[in-house]
């Protein structure tokens, strides 16, 4: 029906007839010509309606309006001089149509087809059709695409499989809640959406297959953000035979891939390696937005020179005070001192601590110092005249996750951040266990198959049980064979060295305080299967949702999925989920407990 995408008319097509179609994007009226904007996947063209050229055709342009579906044929020609529009790639030539076809009307619109709108994202999401118009989100669908095509070309040319795992799986809890499907053949039986493809991958490897990935589907019930969604999409892979190190040179090479082919942009700088322990340290937090500085400081044992009650009592119950330099903020008034400290508190910290680098040391807190002591920060915290240093004290994680977002919230108001630039970064050497407070026992810090390192495995084999009743055993102080990956401040993807020896993973078992019976339960296919000559194997799975809406330069990955979900994991567009009828639950053995509220 055409014979090029609006977006593609050039100046090279001056004098040739051509048949193009697409929707009225904007029509105008200038003096008895009608010009319209066709529009399609590839960009606009303009079109001229000219009652010289054909009266009834220039008419019958009177009548289209936005959204119109049109097929039109006519010669191009050069823009009139002072009309041309080097804004886009269309813009010095015109099309004026001698033949009109109006494949299809449309309603007045809910909201304009364009970038910047005012339409609320719920409107948007209910007439997702009509937002996939919008070039903004087009563009980022394309991406998206581009993204998925350099990962395949990048994973085939290593010698990678694509192999399909089963979306119709067993419940193997994870961390989040398991997306559950009744079977009708099999009363009383569910199936699983997969969390993850981890067990089926980790079979893969004992199945000889070597090198396997998928761009695959995973479903977490869980409370959405902006960056997460109920069903998305990883970049996932296994490698046989190889360690850490092989896995890591592996994505670097791909990440470098994606975003030469998808953004043009080669990225020459070796990517940054920090260990957990480092991260924490010096942001707060092992995904780092390493964009700007800022970094954190710990003054603890600065601060016990002082008689500051608030940072002495947090000392003597095993606390910590760590501050950051916020450079240049010692203009600051005392109200939007306050606002800072009530974010600070909603962020879960008892209080913000302050002093201004300001003709010496100025701060309500200063007269519990010691002259030489407020130097001695001011040194540690590389504080100049003007500067406003900020304190919390409180628990470690407390005071780590209060700074760390507090860091990221004054990185944009100080405009240290910078959207064009890409700092990627490689977080390693993770505990292997982190205690859980609440339930009093440790809990596998990634996921139960995750390997020791090879110099802590003889400890981890031969501890003693009873020594893992209390958060500060042996048991801390074990390592990981994990790795994140890391790109302004997200974490984008996360793998390990996996468990391949059966006695191995029977004692990780043992240390999680899962018993034989329910591992056998829950994993004991895969346990089997590593009694049949498991190679040493690892892999990562790398958020493609997340990774195209940094590319893209989105604020949501809703932004980046072509028919996402809310926050309440609702789909405005289809009204999914919706209830079913009382025959459907009937087949599936299933009675519903949900009683609708009272409509009085």
């Amino acid at each position: 029906m055409r014979d090029k995408y609006c977006g593609d008319v050039r100046e090279t097509d001056v004098g040739s007839t051509l048949s193009l179609t697409g929707w009225a994007n904007r029509w105008r009226d200038h003096g008895g010509l009608v010009f319209i904007d066709l529009r399609d996947r590839s960009g606009v063209v303009q079109i001229v309606f000219s009652p010289e050229v054909d009266a009834e055709i220039h008419e019958l342009a009177h009548k289209i309006r936005n959204e119109f579906v049109l097929q039109v044929k006519g010669e191009v020609r050069k823009r009139p001089e002072g009309t041309e529009n080097p804004s886009i790639p269309t813009g010095q030539v015109e099309v004026v149509v001698k033949e009109l076809n109006v494949l299809n009307e449309s309603k007045p619109l809910p909201f304009m087809i364009e970038d910047e709108t005012e339409a609320s994202e719920l409107l948007r999401l209910r007439h997702r059709y009509l937002d996939l118009r919008r070039p903004v989100i087009r563009e980022n669908i394309i991406l998206r695409h581009k993204t998925a095509r350099a990962v395949r070309e990048y994973l085939d040319s290593q010698g990678f499989l694509e192999v399909e795992t089963p979306v119709l799986t067993k419940s193997t809890p994870e961390g989040a809640r398991d997306y559950l499907v009744a079977s009708r053949t099999n009363p009383g039986h569910f199936y699983a959406l997969p969390q993850s493809p981890q067990l089926f991958k980790q079979i893969l490897m004992v199945s000889g297959l070597e090198k396997y990935y998928q761009i695959v589907k995973c479903f977490r019930d869980e409370d959405l953000r902006a960056d997460r969604q109920p069903e998305f999409t990883q970049i996932d892979l296994e490698m046989s035979f190889v360690k850490r190190d092989d896995v890591i040179s592996l994505i670097d090479e791909m990440i470098k891939k994606v975003f030469k082919d998808v953004l043009g942009k080669e990225l020459n700088e070796p990517f940054a390696r920090l260990k957990y322990s480092e991260a924490m340290e010096r942001f707060g937090s092992d995904k780092p937005d390493l964009r700007f500085s800022l970094e954190l400081k710990d003054v603890s044992g600065l601060v016990k020179e002082s008689s500051f009650k608030v940072f002495l009592d947090t000392l003597s119950n095993g606390g910590i005070v760590k501050g950051l330099n916020a450079k240049g903020l010692a203009r600051y008034s005392r109200k939007e001192l306050d606002d800072l400290t009530k974010e600070v508190q909603s962020f879960g910290a008892k209080g913000l601590a302050w002093i201004k680098a300001k003709k010496g040391f100025e701060s309500p807190i200063a007269k519990f110092f010691p002259e030489q002591t407020l130097k001695a920060v001011a040194d540690r915290l590389e504080a100049e005249e003007g500067d406003l240093m900020l304190f919390v004290a409180d628990k470690p994680q407390v005071v780590n996750d209060t700074l760390a977002r507090l860091r990221q919230e004054l990185g944009g108001r100080l405009e240290l951040i910078k959207d064009d630039v890409y700092k990627l970064a490689w977080i390693t050497d993770y505990p292997l266990f982190e205690w859980n407070d609440e339930e009093k026992r440790y809990e596998a810090m990634h996921h139960p198959f995750t390997s020791p390192m090879e110099e802590d495995l003889e400890m981890f084999l031969s501890m003693d049980t009873s020594e893992l009743q209390t958060p500060d055993s042996k048991l801390s102080s074990i390592q990981a064979q994990a790795y994140d990956i890391v790109l302004n401040g997200y974490e984008i993807g996360g793998g390990s060295i996996r468990i391949h020896k059966k006695a191995v993973q029977d004692r990780m078992f043992e240390m999680l305080k899962i018993s034989p019976e329910e591992a056998d339960t829950k994993f004991g296919f895969l346990l089997e299967a590593l009694e049949y000559g498991a190679p040493p194997h690892g892999g990562i799975a790398l958020g493609l949702d997340r990774l195209v809406m940094i590319l893209a330069g989105a604020q949501s990955i809703r932004d980046v999925i072509a028919f996402p979900k809310t926050q309440k994991a609702v789909c405005p567009l289809s009204n999914a989920p919706s209830s079913v009828d009382e025959k459907q639950l009937k087949e599936l053995h299933i009675r519903s407990l949900h009683v609708e509220p009272d409509q009085d």
